[in-house]
């Protein structure tokens, strides 16, 4: 063997040692990154995985008493606001019995006419058909009536007016009373029912007045200072509308019923006006 094949053996051992280092370091390359990859994966879910967010504390909710309103109004109110307060609680009760009163004096002559139509005309004279009448009611009224005014013709100054004339004058006058009494307390409903709106404001505008007095006096305008007196003011108006709508609503339903019931009042008249002229007593 020469030098140089002594010198070139060493090379080559090295040579073939560090290709066998390399071959064996690329192989083992792949087989760990395929496991990291394989690795990931299973822990990704685990960390996706969101927190349960903690319950919210329940709210317990309070309840907070109204400092304002129509007691409120009573205590803080003067003279003069609780004289109105006054005056319309009178207008309302008023009302009220006036209404219930009228519907029942309706009711009964309601109920005279249908009993003067069963039983009046059919009995044998005008005075059995009165006598059968209730005691008070307005058809019995107006068949006396036109019988005294028969009974008196003849004699007296009013023998010289016409028997005709005189016994219409009479029932005429007995149905005018009856018309004045379904009409009576009906001036007060129209009253109250005109009146009782500017009476409620009357009221509010006193009350703002002292509210906004108290209010420049304390020198505070919160929202709060101003919308508890102003509230407590206009409370009046309410309470005037209040009153006035069922005046106004009984008046008209009143009335219509009144004129129901004066048709079957003047036609009875009419009727029996036609008998005594006729004789038949």
């Amino acid at each position: 063997m020469s030098l140089i094949q002594l010198v070139r053996a060493p090379f080559r051992a090295a040579f073939f040692a560090a290709l066998i280092v390399v071959a064996s370091l690329a192989s083992s390359l792949p087989t760990a990154a395929w496991a990291q990859a394989a690795s990931e994966p299973a822990a990704a879910p685990a960390a996706a995985t969101p927190a349960t967010p903690a319950a919210a504390p329940a709210v317990a909710k309070e309840s907070v008493a109204n400092p304002y309103g129509l007691e409120a109004m009573w205590r803080d109110g003067d003279m003069v606001t609780k004289t109105t307060f006054f005056i319309m609680v009178i207008m309302s009760m008023g009302s009220w019995y006036i209404i219930f009163t009228k519907l029942f004096e309706q009711s009964k002559l309601m109920r005279s006419a249908k009993a003067a139509g069963e039983t009046f005309w059919n009995a044998g004279s005008i005075r059995k058909g009165a006598d059968a009448l209730d005691e008070g009611s307005a058809f019995r009224f107006i068949a006396e009536t036109g019988m005294k005014a028969s009974d008196h013709h003849e004699g007296g100054m009013t023998a010289s007016i016409d028997k005709h004339t005189w016994i219409g004058m009479s029932i005429g006058r007995a149905t005018e009373n009856i018309q004045n009494r379904l009409q009576d307390g009906l001036a007060f409903l129209a009253t109250v029912g005109s009146t009782a709106p500017f009476v409620g404001l009357f009221g509010t505008v006193w009350g703002i007045y002292h509210a906004l007095t108290a209010i420049g006096i304390s020198g505070q305008a919160s929202i709060d200072k101003v919308a508890g007196p102003v509230g407590e003011a206009l409370i009046m108006t309410a309470i005037g509308l209040a009153v006035a709508v069922p005046a106004v609503m009984g008046y008209n339903w009143l009335i219509r019923r009144n004129k129901g019931a004066m048709e079957r009042v003047r036609a009875f008249s009419a009727d029996l006006q036609n008998v005594l002229l006729a004789g038949k007593r």
